[in-house]
This record gives C-alpha cells, sequence and structure tokens, in this order.
C-alpha cells in the first residue's frame, strides 16, 4: 500500500512518473531546502513544514508544536495531498514584459482580442454540437441493432426452449462492446475514465489535472461513453460527462493545437496562458451540458457554482453564447439527420419530452409530500454515496492494474445482462401494446399477444428511453412489484458500475432511480388518498439524484429546461436542497468522495468554521527558499534541481548583509519562468557582452506553455554557473501579502475570490517570512471529521 495515490491517479496508470511539467507538486516549505545556496528565512513561533508525502501511508505524521495552539477540529497533516497536483497561474504575473505588452497595444489590439474570444467560445459551441451530434447517432445505431438481434433471438427461442442462448448472447455482446470502451480508458488514457465532473470541479476550482486538457482524452472520452452506453451498462449516454470531455479537449485543439499554423497564432497566441484557458474551459463546460441536455441557462449556472470567482458579466456573456451555439448546432445537425432539416426540435441529446399543462399541475397540500420525498432521497443518495465509496476503497486496493479493471469492467457488463434478463424472465407483468405506449423494443416473451413484458420496458432499453417512458407512459402501464424490484436492482447495479475503468456519468442513473420508485410513490399514493391522480412522474423525479450528487441550482434549472415545463420549478427545487440538506448530514456528495479519495487540493466555497482562531502564522509554510534581484545561475539551478522541495513559488527579496536576516520582499517569480530563462541563456553577462541576439518577450514564455521541460533538459556550463541573472524584469513585483497575523478565513477568501497560487506572509516590516499555498489551506479545510476518514480510506 506504499503507492495508493498512483494507483487511483486520474492523470496516469500507477508506474508512469508525472510528464515534466505536469506533475511538479506545489510545495513551498520544505524543510533543509537549498540550506547552502539559498535565503531561508523561519519567524518566531513558526512550524517548519516538512516535505508533503501521499505515499507513506503506514506511518503517522508527528507535527511540531506551533507558538498558538491551534483548535483539535482543524488538525495539520502533511500525508492527505497528492503531490502531483499543482495550482493554476490564474492571477496574471504583471511584470514588465506584460506591462510593456499591454502599452503597446492600441485600442483596436484590445477590441480585436475581445472578439477573438468570441470566436474561440462560438468553435466550442459548434465543435460540441457536432461532437454531440456523433455520439447520439452512434449510439442509438449501436444500441438498437444490439437489442435487435437479443429481441429476435429471445424471440426465435421463447417457444422453441433455449432462452439460455438468449442470455449468453446478451451478456456476451455486452461484455464485448464494453470491453473495448475499457481497454481504450485503461491502457490508453485513464484520465477519461468516469463521468470527468470531478476533474471539472477542479479544473474551475484552481487545480491543474495532469492529461485533462488534452485532444486524447476527448477522442478516448467520446469512444468510452458510447461503448459504455451501448455495452447495457447503468450509466448515462452523455450527461454530465460530456461537457469534461469536450470542454477539455476542444480547449487542447483550439489553444495548446492551435499555435501551430500562422493564422491560428495570430488568434489563439495571446490565450496561451492559464487565466484564458480557465475562462475557454468555463464555456466549455457549459456548452457541453447545453449539448447534453438541451439546457444552456442549466449550463452556465452550472459553470457559475464551479466557477464564480472570477467570473464577469463579459465573460457570463461568452459562456452563454457557446452554450447556445452548442444547442443550435446539435439541433441542427440532428434535424438533417431525421430527414426534417430546420426543424430544430431536438434541443438535447438527453430529452425527456414535454409535458401537457394538465399534467404537471400541483396543488398546496403536496408541497410536505415534496419535502418529505426530498428527504427519503437524501437518505438513498447517502447510501448510495456509502456504499459507492467503500467499492471505490477495495478498487484502490485490489483493482488497479489496467488488466483487472477491464475485467472488472466485462463482469459487471455481463452481471448486469443476466440480472436484466433474470427480472424479465422471472416478471409477469403484462401489458397491452396500445397505439400510446412508444416502446422501442417490446418484447413479448410470456405474454399473450398484443402485450408487452413491463420490466423489458425499463431493463430492454438504453436509460434515457427508459427514463422517458417512466415519465410519459399512461397509468397503469406499471405495476408496483415491478417499479419496486427495478428500482432496488437498478440502485445497486449504477452503484457498482460509478468508478469502473469506463467514461460513464451517473446522474441518468440517478434520475432513472428517481422515476421508478417516484412513481411508485405516486401509485402508492393513489391508493390511500383521495386526491387526484399521482402517477406524474414528473414530480417525483430529482431527489434521488439531488441526494447523489447535492447539486442544487443548476440540476434545478436543467431539470426544468429538458422537461420544457417551468410549472414544477419550486418543488423541484425544494425537493433537491430537502435532499441535499439531509444527505450531506450524513455524508459528503458523490464527486467530493472522489475528489478527496484522489487527495486534490480542493478549496470549497468557505473557511471552516472552527478557523477563526488561526492565523497566517499557523497555515503558512517556512522557512521560504527566496532569490535575490540578481541571482547567481548556479544557486537557480541547484534551487530547481533540488528534487526534495519542487518549489513553483520563489519570493524575490532585497539583498541583506546578514544571511541570518529575512529579506524585504519585492517580488514573486515561478519555476516556469526561471526555465524560460535558463533556457534563452538570459545572464547579466552576455547581456552586456552583446551575445543575446535579441531581447526576451513574452511570446517565449506562452511558446513554452503548457509543457514546460524539466529543469534536467537545461545545459548549464560550470563557466555560466558563475553567471549572474537580473530577475527585475520578469518577476512579478506586485504580488499579494498578507501579515502574520491575517485570520484565516480572510486568507482562504482571497485565495479562493482572486484565484492565487502563493500568497507570501510578511512581517511588520515587510521581510519574507512565510508562504500560503493551497495545498496548506486544504490541509486545514479537512478538518477532524475528514481527516480521520481520509486516513482510514488510505490504511
Amino acid at each position: 500500500m506504499a503507492n495508493i495515490t498512483k494507483k487511483v491517479s486520474w492523470s496516469s496508470r500507477g508506474d508512469e512518473p508525472a510528464p515534466a511539467g505536469e506533475g511538479t507538486p506545489l510545495l513551498n516549505g520544505a524543510g533543509g531546502a537549498a540550506r547552502s545556496y539559498s535565503r531561508q528565512f523561519s519567524g518566531s513561533g513558526i512550524f517548519q513544514i516538512g516535505r508533503l508525502s501521499t505515499v507513506d501511508l503506514e506511518e503517522d505524521p508527528a507535527p511540531e508544536e506551533s507558538a498558538i495552539s491551534r483548535p483539535k477540529e482543524i488538525p495539520h497533516n502533511e500525508k492527505l495531498l497528492s503531490l502531483k497536483y499543482e495550482s493554476l497561474d490564474y492571477d496574471n504575473s504583471e511584470n514588465q514584459l506584460f506591462l510593456e505588452e499591454e502599452r503597446r497595444m492600441s485600442y483596436m489590439g484590445f477590441r480585436c482580442l475581445e472578439i477573438s474570444r468570441w470566436v474561440v467560445c462560438a468553435l466550442i459551441g459548434i465543435l460540441t454540437g457536432l461532437i454531440a451530434c456523433f455520439i447520439d447517432i452512434v449510439v442509438e445505431n449501436l444500441a438498437g441493432l444490439k437489442y435487435k438481434v437479443i429481441k429476435e433471438n429471445i424471440e426465435k427461442f421463447t417457444e422453441a426452449g433455449g432462452l439460455s442462448i438468449s442470455l449468453i448472447l446478451w451478456a456476451f455482446l455486452n461484455s464485448v462492446i464494453v470491453m473495448m470502451g475499457a481497454i481504450i480508458v485503461a491502457f490508453f488514457e485513464p484520465i477519461a475514465a468516469g463521468s470527468g465532473i470531478p476533474q471539472i470541479k477542479c479544473y474551475l476550482n484552481g487545480v491543474k489535472i495532469p492529461r485533462v486538457v488534452r485532444l486524447k482524452t476527448l477522442v478516448v472520452k467520446v469512444c468510452g461513453v458510447i461503448c459504455s452506453v451501448a455495452g447495457g451498462l447503468a450509466v448515462g449516454k452523455v450527461g454530465e460527462l460530456l461537457h469534461h470531455a469536450l470542454s477539455n479537449g476542444l480547449m487542447s485543439s483550439l489553444v495548446d493545437v492551435g499555435s501551430l499554423t500562422p493564422l491560428s497564432q495570430q488568434i489563439f497566441e495571446y490565450f496561451r496562458r492559464d487565466t484564458e484557458k480557465r475562462d475557454f474551459v468555463s464555456a466549455g463546460a457549459a456548452a457541453g451540458v447545453s449539448a447534453a441536455f438541451g439546457a444552456p441557462v442549466g449550463g452556465v449556472l452550472f459553470s457559475l457554482e464551479e466557477g464564480a470567482s472570477f467570473w464577469n458579466q463579459m465573460l457570463t456573456w461568452r459562456i452563454f453564447f457557446a452554450s447556445m451555439i452548442s444547442t443550435f448546432t446539435l439541433n441542427f445537425f440532428l434535424s438533417i439527420y431525421h430527414n426534417k432539416t430546420g426543424e430544430l426540435s431536438n434541443p438535447g441529446l438527453i430529452n425527456f419530452g414535454r409535458f401537457d399543462s394538465d399534467s404537471v399541475e400541483y396543488n398546496l397540500y403536496e408541497i410536505p409530500l415534496f419535502i418529505c420525498m426530498g428527504a427519503l432521497g437524501g437518505l438513498l443518495g447517502a447510501l448510495f454515496n456509502v456504499l459507492n465509496y467503500w467499492l471505490t476503497i477495495f478498487r484502490i486496493r485490489y483493482i488497479h492494474r489496467p488488466c483487472l479493471q477491464v475485467m472488472e469492467a466485462m463482469l459487471v457488463a455481463a452481471v448486469t445482462a443476466t440480472v436484466s434478463f433474470a427480472m424479465i424472465y422471472f416478471s409477469d407483468d403484462c401489458q397491452p401494446l396500445g397505439e400510446d405506449q412508444a416502446e422501442n423494443y417490446p418484447l413479448q416473451l410470456f405474454c399473450a399477444d398484443g402485450e408487452y413484458n413491463s420490466m423489458a420496458t425499463a431493463f430492454f432499453n438504453t436509460p434515457e428511453r427508459s427514463v422517458r417512458s417512466l415519465f410519459h407512459n399512461p397509468p397503469g402501464s406499471y405495476n408496483p412489484p415491478t417499479l419496486g424490484v427495478f428500482t432496488l436492482t437498478y440502485f445497486f447495479l449504477a452503484c457498482w458500475t460509478y468508478g469502473l475503468t469506463v467514461s460513464a456519468g451517473v446522474f441518468i442513473p440517478s434520475l432513472l432511480i428517481g422515476a421508478a420508485w417516484g412513481r411508485l410513490f405516486g401509485i402508492m399514493l393513489a391508493h390511500i388518498t383521495p386526491y387526484g391522480s399521482y402517477h406524474d412522474t414528473s414530480k417525483h423525479s430529482p431527489p434521488s439524484s439531488g441526494g447523489i450528487v447535492r447539486m442544487t441550482l443548476s440540476l434545478t434549472v436543467i431539470l426544468v429546461e429538458a422537461t420544457g415545463n417551468v410549472t414544477y420549478g419550486f418543488p423541484i427545487m425544494l425537493v433537491l436542497m430537502t435532499a441535499k440538506i439531509v444527505g450531506d448530514y450524513f455524508v459528503e456528495g458523490l464527486y467530493d468522495i472522489h475528489i478527496k479519495l484522489q487527495s486534490v487540493p480542493f478549496l470549497h466555497w468557505e473557511a471552516p468554521a472552527t478557523s477563526h482562531a488561526l492565523t497566517a502564522r499557523e497555515v503558512m509554510s517556512s522557512p521560504v527558499t527566496c532569490f535575490n534581484r540578481v541571482e547567481k545561475v548556479g544557486t537557480i539551478v541547484d534551487v530547481l534541481s533540488n528534487t526534495s522541495t519542487n518549489h513553483n513559488g520563489f519570493p524575490v527579496v532585497t539583498r541583506v548583509m546578514d544571511d541570518d536576516e529575512p529579506g524585504k520582499i519585492c517580488g514573486l517569480i515561478l519555476r516556469s519562468q526561471l526555465i524560460v530563462l535558463l533556457k534563452h541563456k538570459v545572464f547579466v553577462e552576455r547581456t552586456r557582452s552583446r551575445l543575446n541576439q535579441r531581447k526576451l518577450q513574452l511570446k517565449d514564455f506562452r511558446d513554452a506553455y503548457p509543457r514546460f521541460p524539466p529543469i534536467q533538459s537545461i545545459h548549464v556550463s560550470q563557466d555560466e554557473r558563475e553567471c549572474m541573472m537580473d530577475l527585475t524584469e520578469f518577476m512579478n513585483p506586485t504580488p499579494y501579502t498578507v501579515t502574520q497575523e491575517t485570520s484565516l478565513p480572510r486568507v482562504f477568501k482571497l485565495f479562493r475570490a482572486l484565484g492565487l497560487r502563493h500568497l507570501v506572509v510578511v512581517d511588520s516590516e515587510n521581510r519574507v517570512v512565510g508562504l500560503v499555498t493551497r495545498k496548506d489551506l486544504a490541509r486545514y479545510h479537512l478538518g477532524k471529521h475528514g481527516l480521520e476518514e481520509l486516513q482510514l480510506a488510505q490504511t
């Protein structure tokens, strides 16, 4: 269990080292680093933070005592956060190069730049719609072909006997299709596994997830989700996972690859930085949700919930523009595919159909029933999350090899087919096949002529079509035992499926579970109450999804837009809020659980409630590795080459005569900037002797983005080590700073609202005494309960 974090890596397989420039940990307080060649300062009453580690799970850390006692609810543990995650540089480094470029740009230049942003957002929306259309067509045709073959086989052997052959055929087809999807994910791009929501939440939160913004991830994600849905797993077609694949994959192609041609260089060159890229990822996330559900406003609100701290009015409009373009593109091309060119009646991949106004009425006395259903949904969601949590722990410990992950996915596919066949086989719920039924693959089995097996409507179908049938089939289409057995069975199948090494989401399965037991709830109410009909499942579908994923605002709008009815906006919101409150009382949301298990330094909206007694002194890392304005090249190379530290930010201080005295802050410089300077040999001596052909520009830093070369690839001769490097022109002269006595909640708000990566802590005389990073805050935010829970999971 020494490398448990690598085994569950989002970014790569367990035996793969993190790529250069991506796996550099965000650490700033390694004790003993650069003792002989760098300035290190330690303020009074400051405990020293050693190297973070997530690989040593056998020993408990022995934290040193601090001058100010800290509440027990917020323990400081150093071994809970992964080394491979670093923060995004969302805060621009306003050095001299940046300011000179901004001052040279004319008013028309800024207008053209803003137009280019709109162009990129439009391209994101168009490509999102096109790929969503491709997924929809391929899934429907592939799944339709599979169900048609199985249906013909079942009908053939129903009278002649030998239905076991049909079962074997169903399990075989499911296993083969799922195997193909699992192989490309497990062996080629493990980051494409799952729904993608945890990764996109982390990215918008300011954490750089390795390999998440790649075109390869997009390709594997699209192929994987097609195989997962067509293979009959209890997953959604695209749902929430679509926006992850599209936003990240398209950002890779539009920004990173986009600089390969002269024309695209003019459009995309300025966008090769984390600030612009994160904005485009927000637009991609909203466009993906919009294409998946036909909910452009819901997509915008989803991005708003995860990254509202860095939004502005113009960015909001661009994101909404990308969402609308995505929906329009999908509608247009689906209309062509359905031979109804110009008829824009396909708002999204997951369309729940339209509801008549008479069927969606509700009365005041039903509101307490909605609250009760929300509470029950929260309990079911909490149970789902707990079961999935322990399944994930089991996978971490025992199913970490790619071949085992593929075998598990095939096993789940075969078991799903077997259980579905058994439920259909033993069900005696036969319903007349009338004109108002819209069953795609009706199975007669042992029913009389002109009837179909009702259980097959739920199991022998894609999850999206099953949800639609539960929404719209007329009263009496399902018997209570059928709904009860289906709900229980599908609940455990969905719980087992989520977390497999396949591209799959949990939103549609949770909605299907809610629709099934919601319809059962309505049937029961119709028998025990004198009030009207409760068969309309639009009243009862959200609780399970809200209890599992804990989304409130965006999910409410998504469901309202997907169903095309605003009448139930308030009941849906009430149900989701109740489900979230009840579920949060027992356990976190499913996405938050998986984020924590990955040891990601995720920052929530607020600091811990018990953190007001803490100050920056207790949170910061110290001593700090600093550089002088004019520093020796050999010193810089040695600091960057020290594998025990891997710092990413270095305060620049004024030179002092006494090595034991802290220097006053005058700037901050990043590891990536120093590597570019070393690569281009920007030394004082070469500048004076005019050996440098040209002055370094901001374009040189953008060209190296985002995969900056490792320090080991930079050759520095012995003579060059004696040269000096002037950092004045390249450092950020105005970094954010706080004093030692700044409260933790205030530090937390600065980090979360401004998207900071480093926050320098100074004393009353502006001397550097510490540095606060995202990981420093994330460790404290775990709290006592979270610490014990995560330690239990890792051991």
